[in-house]
């Protein structure tokens, strides 16, 4: 289980710490791929198998389906974690994500997160804003 919020640095080569407890759960390695807002997710290969076989079973035919797939897909790239518990991150998803410094790796329970500081910072600034109506969408998933 992927839980918490931790902030490392990005080194010049592109590479950032993934923190103790994440790397226990990961093993020598996981996919990255790019995510729906402008992070990147990180899953470990079990849960990564799972949703890769959802998403290729989906209609080939359907805009939607090609869509999730160029999503997933794409930018994906296994990576492993050396033996300082580091990783590297492709420059592309780099890029994608604005990763340059700051680097703050959060929590997801089955899968975990890498957002730029900044963004980070106003992803929290914005649910903290809209509360009210994060609370009304769990009372609609019966939460």
């Amino acid at each position: 289980m992927f839980l918490g919020e931790f902030e490392h640095i990005i080194d010049e080569k592109g590479r950032v710490a993934i923190p103790a407890r994440f790397r226990e759960e990961l093993g020598e390695g996981f996919v990255l791929t790019r995510g729906f807002e402008p992070c990147l997710q990180a899953f470990p290969y079990p849960i990564w198998q799972q949703l890769s076989e959802r998403v290729s079973k989906l209609p080939f035919a359907s805009t939607e389906a090609r869509n999730m797939r160029r999503i997933l897909f794409s930018l994906a790239a296994e990576v492993e974690i050396d033996r300082q518990g580091r990783i590297l991150i492709p420059q592309n998803l780099r890029e994608y994500a604005s990763l340059a410094e700051q680097v703050v790796i959060s929590g997801m329970n089955t899968y975990f997160e890498l957002w730029s500081g900044e963004r980070w910072n106003e992803l929290q600034t914005t649910l903290t804003e809209q509360g009210a109506a994060i609370a009304e969408q769990w009372a609609d998933l019966g939460i």
